[in-house]
């Protein structure tokens, strides 16, 4: 396997404790940066490794905390976003659950380079078991003068807390999430102003996924040019990946930027194939939100060149012909998947999360899950399916936040990639009601009633 930054040090026995972590190198990026390095020094290191957001958008890291505003005087916080709900993803929970110190370390060196004196990790509220684990980490933390007043010495204060949400999908979103961790009703903001200017009680901050912020001890201890020769291009560094679906090898991976999807999928040493051997179908390469990619489009681009694991690759022809890397929620599906199910379901996850502040994300996501259920449960109509084209382009770039786009992109691309399949549940509703209509008969194998074909 490839190099290791995040899940180097895993599977040591006791590693969520402070005394092992501290043993095998923990908290070593903090010496570094109290006492040899000055905030500026950091925030470069960050700028020159090449991070890019591991929460989704992939924004480079260093360069968003540039933009947090220092001449006001106010105070700065850092709030880490491990609000983690897109279906498909679990590479925070494994962070948090099994090397809490790492996401603590990651917490203080970052709050140094940006001046916070004050930060926060914002928890999922289903992860109440994660929650405590952190909880007891800070403790530790604190306890070994890790947080608190004068840390090492230094004049650099910072108290951490964690904080648990109500179980809101829309959250995730930062300036809900800061809504949210005010006391409030977790709705997006109107941007701008952006939080790094007035966020957290129209305080200057910075919201950084989990993987984003326990990357950067790596990063300062070995330097952000060490960092960017891991890799390819612009997609630096690892990558932490949520394998699952018909894998024979599903979990938690870290690779090196710029292996083949092919290799991922079926190398041994990581996803190992496809479960029974059976044909791949789809994949999902970024969690629930990302366009699904067909068959023909997963091991090469439209282009023919091999698809690879970067944000540019998996992105490759746009949504016409790609996809995007998103949050890592990598779904590999096998012939025996029902595509109109799982977009169903999708469409009936994001009506449920929409927080109703937008009316074509409220209403569309509603109204895109009930044509696809209608679909799904043999009562649909050959217009529905350009009915559904038309409510999700009404959606899509129309609202606040990107929950809207994150519920339009998974009904355009299905219909975009698998139309005949949508057709054949309208056309032969006989055949679909059994809700695991394809598992003993795969749409490539009863595909042909749709051009009146006999076998």
């Amino acid at each position: 396997m490839g190099k290791k930054i995040l899940l180097d040090k895993i599977n040591i026995p006791g590693i969520k404790t402070y005394e092992v972590y501290r043993q095998h190198g923990g908290y070593a990026s903090v010496e570094k940066a109290l006492k040899n390095m000055t905030p500026d020094e950091v925030t470069e290191e960050v700028k020159t490794s090449g991070l890019r957001g591991r929460g989704g958008a992939g924004f480079p890291v260093g360069l968003k905390w540039s933009f947090i505003d220092k001449k006001s005087g106010n105070p700065r916080h850092l709030v880490c976003n491990a609000d983690e709900s897109e279906p498909g993803t679990f590479k925070d929970r494994y962070l948090m659950e099994y090397i809490p110190h790492l996401l603590i370390e990651g917490m203080i060196t970052s709050s140094f380079a940006l001046g916070a004196n004050l930060s926060y990790i914002y928890i999922r509220g289903e992860y109440m078991w994660v929650f405590k684990t952190l909880e007891r980490a800070i403790k530790e933390a604190y306890a070994a003068g890790w947080l608190g007043k004068n840390i090492l010495g230094s004049g650099f204060d910072l108290d951490l807390h964690v904080h648990c949400g109500g179980g809101a999908y829309i959250c995730g979103e930062e300036t809900a999430l800061i809504e949210s961790l005010e006391g409030k009703r977790g709705n997006p903001r109107i941007k701008p102003p952006f939080p790094a200017v007035k966020g957290l009680w129209q305080n200057p901050t910075v919201v950084n996924n989990v993987e984003s912020i326990a990357t950067v001890p790596w990063i300062v201890l070995n330097s952000g040019e060490e960092y960017a020769k891991i890799g390819i291009g612009r997609s630096t560094g690892t990558k932490l990946f949520s394998a699952s679906g018909h894998v024979k090898k599903p979990g938690v991976y870290e690779i090196e930027m710029g292996m083949t999807v092919e290799e991922f999928i079926n190398s041994d040493e990581y996803l190992g194939g496809m479960v029974d051997d059976r044909p791949l179908k789809a994949l999902i390469p970024g969690g629930s939100s990302v366009p699904i990619l067909p068959k023909d489009l997963i091991y090469k681009t439209a282009n023919g060149e091999d698809r690879l694991m970067t944000y540019e690759s998996l992105a490759d022809g746009g949504f016409a012909t790609g996809s995007s890397l998103g949050s890592g929620g990598f779904i590999v599906y096998n012939d025996t998947s029902c595509i109109v199910r799982n977009t169903w379901n999708f469409a009936r996850f994001y009506h449920h999360e929409s927080c109703g502040q937008c009316s074509p994300c409220r209403e569309g996501t509603g109204w895109m899950e009930k044509v696809l259920w209608r679909i799904e449960n043999g009562q649909g109509r050959m217009e529905d399916i350009d009915l559904l084209w038309d409510i999700q382009s009404k959606i899509e770039g129309n609202t606040i936040c990107p929950l809207g786009d994150a519920a339009a992109w998974p009904v355009a691309a299905a219909i975009r990639h698998f139309r005949d399949e949508f057709e054949f549940h309208i056309r032969f509703p006989e055949k679909i009601k059994n809700r695991d209509h394809f598992t003993a008969e795969p749409f490539e194998k009863v595909k042909h009633f749709l051009q009146g074909q006999t076998v």
